[in-house]
């Protein structure tokens, strides 16, 4: 297979991951009638079918983040098979958050239900139990999504297209300052400067969003560049 080919196989998995994750956290927000700010159970407001809808959703972000790495590994590691490994291995570890928290939403589902025939203390405790589950699945997103996810797609991956030469150089440079700058923004939410979803985070998360989307895009659209690296007798150790 060619370069140009991988690239747009490799791009449209990327795009995939926009049009699941984003979608699913809408779903996720809307079925507990929460706000993107503020995840929390509230008894009585979930709703079912959207928490299934987005749970299906989420799904497809594994799928397809898991995809991006597998396809450019035997392409990239080219450039530095260790750094090409990490990138795989990040995108497990994304994923891993991911299913993690995914696990923990739709288990919600089954304290809703609970729920409908529960009073007094064991409602109370029903209802904490809940909010605990969608307090795990936030975490889960900001280890996941909100770390990782800068290390990985930011640093990792902006260092293997800015080396290799697959997309345009200024482009690559995209993830190196939006990887750290998506790492900083994790570390604030951590210590309680400011929320997830608040402006600040999200201005610290647009040069890593705009790295994405434009690689995504790019490579869907185009493919790779022609690259030295695509040359097996070039590649590097």
């Amino acid at each position: 297979m060619d370069t140009r080919r991988i690239g747009q196989i490799f791009g449209w998995f990327f795009i995939g991951t926009f049009v699941t994750s984003i979608p699913a956290r809408l779903l996720f927000v809307g079925g507990l009638g929460a706000t993107w700010t503020d995840m929390s159970f509230v008894p009585g407001e979930v709703s079912e079918n959207s928490m299934r809808l987005g749970a299906i959703l989420e799904f497809g972000v594994i799928v397809a983040n898991i995809a991006t790495a597998v396809v450019i590994y035997p392409l990239v590691k080219r450039v530095s098979a260790t750094v090409a490994l990490g990138y795989v291995t990040a995108r497990i570890m994304e994923s891993a958050f991911i299913a993690f928290g995914l696990v923990s939403l739709i288990s919600v589902l089954s304290i809703n239900d609970a729920l409908a025939g529960a009073t007094g203390a064991e409602a109370a405790a029903l209802a904490a139990q809940g909010d605990s589950l969608v307090s795990t699945y936030e975490w889960a997103f900001q280890f996941g999504p909100g770390l990782v996810v800068g290390f990985g797609n930011g640093l990792m991956l902006g260092y293997l297209m800015y080396r290799s030469g697959l997309v345009p150089p200024r482009m690559a440079l995209l993830g190196l300052v939006g990887g750290p700058l998506l790492i900083l923004s994790f570390v604030l939410i951590l210590f309680g400067v400011y929320e997830n979803g608040s402006g600040p985070s999200a201005l610290l998360a647009l040069p890593e969003i705009a790295w994405e989307a434009s690689l995504g895009i790019y490579a869907a659209w185009k493919g790779f560049r022609p690259s030295p690296i695509a040359q097996p007798q070039l590649a590097a150790v």
